[in-house]
């Protein structure tokens, strides 16, 4: 006899919703309704709604971990032998998940009310980030993967709209075009996996999916294929290359998204993959493209946040770089590890964000050169520096040290060269994060930084609160059950972390750094640097290949449709234009003569169907 449901659980459905009526709630000021000045209280509601899904995602986590994981389904739509349901799989994982994408959304938000604190269109912006926090709330909870779709597309306009927020500012309305479009193509191929999936296995749910890969039969061309289109949303959502670039683009957008883009909506995409992670083992060449992928991204991702001189995009470079190791970790069908990856990435890369946030709302500066000796004037900000970076850097012993050393062990047997991978990613980290603590917070006060000063306590409130949860999720971590024996991680494993992270410490901090020669006068080093700056002239090799061909075909199609089309158009129209002229003198005014017409007509046309019938 199944046990009756708690009201936490039966109300599950809920948590998605708390989001999206924050933007419903919102748009009474956001429209203009009410005065602008008193924007605040669709503020004040968004954070409250955000703070109940919280409470309530708690409760429904305490439940399951004590009673084990629950499935709710409600049906939706039945067309023909078509079942659509919206369902929600309340498992521990996804319950942490869930909790991370909540809390973090309520920093950010208690965040935003003092980073902008001026901004006229503050209901809009939180109205978008209800939506946004929606969504992926419905993400994480989905057991369904045409839900799962139907929500990562929610998100994407979500991004698109948030990037826009300041759309006065061509720049701005540039990069939310990039980034909408970048996603899409993630998307579309997405889209066809989806289809292909329910076309071949006639179910939706993840757990009916799992059952029909267990004993398929699809050839290795079909199962190819159906790999490829399922890998590259999330490829597209986590910024992973070759669909990197918006992510860097996005940081055109206010910081407070910047602090959610760069932790959780990430993690919202590669959970998507760890959900379908089963059915890629159908295909080796998937498995092989998400490696290749994951070590391009946290190689090439490394390597370019270090050469970057806006504060901003050294944050989105890392976060590439970070997520191309969940890929690596999902490829090699290590799922605890992914999950170790993204929960401790994603606290830490949230806090560095809101502390880069505070020194660009101090400062008005986001070029690293131009700042310094920020230490002395912003403590808060400085603290909240240095415990999200030990954090990302596998720090001994927060959250992403405990990742890193699992993560080690479990390559030694799977794959000894991943775990370079891994440890030279841990160092370019560490080496890009020292880097940029040292043109900020260290050194002579310049000009940008005379006028510094702590941020208020609205920024200063959740940066202090969100440093207490990284150095707490060790705590946090090893009291999860699916991650029992967290510590038992071999000693020479520890080491080895601990090793690239003083290797990168130590050569970040012995770096020669130089405010007036950003660039170096060595031509080879100055065109190396170069290189990294520019992402390795991605952008530019994309502008020369694929937008050039796009533009071309554009070209040539509106050509044909100009000329050809219309053309043959304006001819026929000319012509009828031209007979009807002529007709007009022939008309004699007498009906003989008209039935006359109709009669030879209609002979005319009954003779030639009976010609063509014979």
């Amino acid at each position: 006899m199944t046990p009756e449901l708690s009201l936490p659980t039966q109300t599950a459905w809920l948590i998605p919703l708390y989001g999206f009526a924050g933007m419903v709630v919102s748009l009474p000021w956001a429209s203009g309704w009410f005065r602008r000045q008193a924007h605040r209280p669709a503020a004040y509601l968004n954070i409250l709604l955000t703070l109940l899904a919280f409470v309530h995602g708690s409760l429904l986590l305490q439940e399951v971990f004590l009673q084990g994981p629950v499935d709710l389904s409600y049906p939706w739509l039945t067309v023909a032998d078509l079942e659509l349901d919206i369902s929600f799989s309340l498992t521990l994982n996804n319950l942490v998940a869930l909790e991370l994408i909540t809390g973090l959304s309520l920093f950010s938000q208690v965040y935003s009310l003092g980073y902008m604190d001026k901004e006229w269109a503050l209901a809009r912006f939180f109205a978008l980030l209800g939506f946004f926090e929606g969504a992926m709330s419905g993400v994480v909870l989905s057991d369904s993967l045409f839900q799962s779709y139907f929500l990562l597309e929610m998100l994407t306009l979500s991004t698109y709209l948030l990037v826009g927020f300041w759309y006065a500012q061509p720049l701005v309305v540039t990069a939310a075009r990039d980034a909408f479009l970048t996603k899409r193509v993630g998307d579309v191929l997405l889209l066809m996996g989806v289809v292909a999936l329910c076309s071949f296995s006639g179910v939706m749910g993840f757990g009916d999916l799992y059952a029909w890969a267990a004993q398929n039969n699809l050839t290795s061309f079909a199962a190819t294929l159906l790999g490829l289109g399922l890998i590259a949303g999330p490829t597209g959502k986590c910024a992973q290359f070759p669909m990197h670039l918006w992510l860097d683009e996005a940081m055109e957008g206010p910081n407070p998204a910047s602090i959610l883009r760069n932790s959780v909506v990430v993690t919202c995409g590669a959970i998507v993959l760890l959900k379908v992670m089963p059915i890629l083992q159908l295909s080796p060449v998937a498995l092989a493209v998400l490696l290749v992928i994951g070590s391009i991204s946290a190689i090439g991702g490394s390597l370019v946040a270090i050469a970057q001189v806006d504060i901003k995009r050294t944050l989105s470079y890392s976060t590439t770089a970070h997520l191309g190791l969940v890929f690596i970790a999902i490829a090699l069908q290590i799922p605890v590890l992914a999950l170790l990856l993204l929960y401790t990435h994603a606290v830490s890369k949230a806090l560095l964000s809101m502390s880069v946030g505070g020194v660009i709302a101090s400062t008005n500066c986001q070029d690293i050169t131009e700042l310094g000796g920020l230490g002395s004037r912003m403590p808060a900000t400085t603290t909240s520096y240095l415990v999200g970076g030990a954090g990302l850097v596998a720090f001994l012993p927060l959250g992403g040290f405990l990742a890193m050393a699992q993560g080690i062990e479990l390559l030694s047997v799977r794959s000894v060269p991943f775990m370079a991978v891994f440890l030279l990613t841990n160092a370019l980290t560490a080496l890009n994060l020292v880097r940029v603590f040292r043109h900020v917070f260290l050194g002579d006060v310049l000009i940008k930084s005379r006028r510094a000063a702590e941020v208020n306590w609205q920024m200063a409130l959740p940066m202090v609160a969100l440093s207490v949860v990284v150095v707490l999720t060790p705590v946090l971590l090893v009291r999860l059950e699916s991650l029992d024996g967290l510590l038992a991680f071999p000693l020479w494993a520890a080491a080895l972390v601990v090793g690239s992270g003083l290797i990168g410490l130590v050569a970040g901090a012995v770096l020669p750094l130089s405010k007036a020669w950003s660039r170096s006068l060595n031509p080879l080093l100055r065109w190396f640097q170069d290189l990294l700056a520019y992402d390795f002239y991605t952008e530019r090799f994309y502008r020369i290949t694929i937008v050039n061909v796009v533009a071309g075909f554009s070209r040539l199609a509106f050509w044909f449709d100009r000329n050809v089309v219309d053309g043959v158009l304006h001819g026929v129209a000319r012509l009828s234009m031209q007979s009807a002229e002529g007709l007009k003198l022939s008309v004699s005014g007498q009906s003989q003569s008209y039935v006359l017409t109709v009669l030879v007509a209609i002979v005319l046309f009954l003779t030639s169907v009976s010609w063509f019938l014979t």
